[in-house]
């Protein structure tokens, strides 16, 4: 399945609001930004291993 760079922004703007929302109640910006960092970690394909990995690829590093 192709995925045009339309329907990865598309998506990563739905995520976007959906991590804001959820994350709303979290007092400190740098918690919501571990929250952001976590959920997308869990939504990348393959293994899981620790936190700073999933933060790397989230943020593109």
């Amino acid at each position: 399945m192709r995925v045009d760079a339309h329907e990865v922004n598309r998506v990563r703007a739905t995520l976007a609001l959906f991590v804001a929302d959820a994350f709303a109640s979290v007092p400190h910006k740098d918690q919501r930004a571990e929250g952001d960092c976590y959920l997308r970690g869990l939504l990348l394909d393959g293994r899981r291993e620790s936190r700073e990995c999933c933060c790397a690829v989230a943020s593109g590093a």
